[in-house]
């Protein structure tokens, strides 16, 4: 049963108010979304975020953080910022590079990055990257409305097993980048009313607090609006599509020598106007 403390009266009432959306487990086990306030606490909200909801009076009982939603979908975009391209030794691509993430590589925040021993990799690498979370069923949409179906972003790591994807995926990516736990999200949603501009965020990862990648996400190649005018393209987005926007240059592949992700890392995405996602690295079944 969920402990809620009663409060002064309601921070916000409205459903399109300004909120920092989490998604908690209470200290019986039970999901439940919170608006996050500036001091750290959060105030408990009813009804559905994708649709009419309110953030209420009464004080959430935060146990563990949960990734700020449940994917519907996680759809992902390679080679999207000019400078990883260029690292990469890729042509700038025509047209978005397309990839899907399997719904079982979410992870929390805070929880364990997990390298495979099963199917092991020795190239497990870091991607920061801006996820856009889409607010209701769309289809079609043209690039001038593309953000009114946003309800908001949060911080992402595109884990991806170098070695799987590039030599043992049979020519495509995803079995790369779908293992269980590459698929860290949050640690908040934050709405767009705060983030008017998608492509204006300072993004960084530092690794054991050394930086590793610090760019902005004006160097997509396809900005958020045209990514979601082009991946709506006779194809319906369902409400709680997560899309991955991709990284930009300072990949562990990229370095010399490379940089792979080890256990006991700790890694942290950092994006302007959201937040710090920080997720441990540890061995599969350690």
């Amino acid at each position: 049963m969920t402990i809620l403390l009663r409060l002064a009266p309601a921070r916000l009432s409205a459903a399109n108010a300004r909120v920092k959306i989490i998604r908690h487990l209470d200290r019986a086990g039970q999901a439940h979304y919170a608006s996050e306030q500036p001091d750290g606490t959060a105030f408990a909200i009813e009804g559905d975020i994708f649709g009419p909801h309110r953030v209420t009076d009464c004080r959430a009982d935060v146990a563990k953080l949960l990734a700020p939603v449940a994917p519907a979908q996680m759809i992902c975009i390679g080679l999207n910022y000019r400078k990883h391209a260029a690292e990469s030794g890729a042509k700038i691509p025509e047209h978005p590079v397309v990839f899907f993430k399997n719904l079982a590589s979410l992870q929390h925040p805070g929880d364990a990055i997990q390298l495979p021993t099963h199917l092991a990799t020795g190239e497990a690498d870091y991607e920061c990257e801006l996820a856009v979370v889409i607010g209701k069923t769309c289809k079609n949409v043209p690039r001038a409305r593309a953000l009114d179906y946003v309800l908001g972003y949060t911080c992402g790591n595109d884990v991806s097993a170098r070695d799987w994807q590039r030599q043992w995926g049979g020519g495509q990516w995803c079995r790369g980048k779908s293992f269980d736990t590459f698929a860290p999200l949050g640690p908040r949603l934050v709405t767009t009313d705060e983030i008017p501009n998608p492509n204006a965020l300072q993004i960084s990862t530092r690794i054991n607090g050394e930086v590793l990648q610090d760019w902005n996400t004006n160097d997509m190649i396809f900005d958020v609006p045209t990514l979601i005018e082009f991946l709506s393209g006779s194809t319906t987005l369902p409400t709680g599509t997560v899309i991955f926007t991709g990284t930009p240059h300072g990949v562990g592949m990229a370095r010399t020598p490379p940089r792979w992700l080890r256990a006991g890392d700790m890694v942290t995405i950092a994006i302007e106007k959201i937040g710090e996602l920080t997720n441990p690295v540890v061995l599969e079944g350690a």
